[in-house]
């Protein structure tokens, strides 16, 4: 594998990208991982190395949402059931087998996501008033699950989801889905660690290397998230959507 200086340094700055990305809408991953697998590293390798920084970013960012008051953790720990669940069968299933038929149906989903942010922004913006359930339901305990499965799975993309059964199925506004997304993907990320571990899919080096500039990033993506509100975090998850779903189209 290459070990070129400036690689290092394109790693801490993609990292810098997709944390801050991925902490006001989703899919980073997409940046990082190409360029993992670019360095020499197999997909499975890279899969895992990712998620080194992705429990960093995510350790960071939780810290920070609850340092500005808009992370309900009690929330966050009934989601975060399904969630964990889900992301135990995802990591198997990542373990043994591809990812490409799955990118080209979740490409389509966020198509279909991307046309509803745009149409309907006063529920992304102003979350649901009046409509916020106290009470999880059982479907969107399934929901959750599924989602927990994608995140198993790959990891890239599952920010969006996750803010889309926050916003559309619980009735949460922006900024706090946001915050809820971080913590829930810092609880089932080391979970998901474990099993890369466990089948040595990983490369700590480089993980670490990618911490860094995801825990910078995504400390970044939060004082942004707060402070510009959910309007801008709109904007930022209609281009994340439209550059995802591009993407794992084949696009570019």
């Amino acid at each position: 594998m290459t070990t070129d200086w400036w690689l290092y340094l394109a790693v801490i700055g993609a990292g810098i990208l997709a944390g801050f990305i991925n902490t006001l809408a989703g899919s980073g991953s997409l940046l990082t991982l190409p360029l993992l697998v670019f360095m020499g590293l197999p997909a499975n390798v890279a899969n895992g190395t990712n998620r080194i920084g992705i429990l960093f970013q995510s350790i960071v960012g939780s810290y920070a949402f609850k340092k500005q008051k808009v992370l309900d953790l009690k929330t966050g720990y009934v989601y975060g059931i399904p969630i964990v669940l889900g992301s135990v069968a995802g990591a198997i299933l990542a373990l043994k087998i591809g990812d490409v038929a799955m990118e080209k149906a979740i490409a389509v989903l966020l198509v279909f996501m991307f046309f509803m942010i745009l149409f309907k922004p006063e529920v992304w913006i102003k979350g649901q008033a009046g409509r916020i359930q106290s009470k999880p339901t059982a479907l969107n305990m399934i929901i959750f699950f599924v989602i927990g499965i994608y995140g198993g799975f790959i990891q890239a993309g599952v920010g969006l989801f996750l803010l889309a059964g926050l916003v559309l199925g619980v009735g949460i506004d922006l900024v706090r889905a946001n915050a809820l997304k971080v913590f829930l993907v810092l609880l089932y990320t080391p979970v998901v660690l474990l099993f890369f571990m466990n089948e040595d899919q990983i490369d700590y080096k480089l993980g670490i290397i990618l911490a860094i500039g995801n825990s910078i990033g995504a400390w970044l993506g939060t004082k942004v998230a707060v402070s510009w509100g959910p309007a801008f975090i709109r904007i930022v998850l209609l281009l994340a959507i439209l550059g995802s779903s591009l993407k794992l189209l084949g696009v570019f």
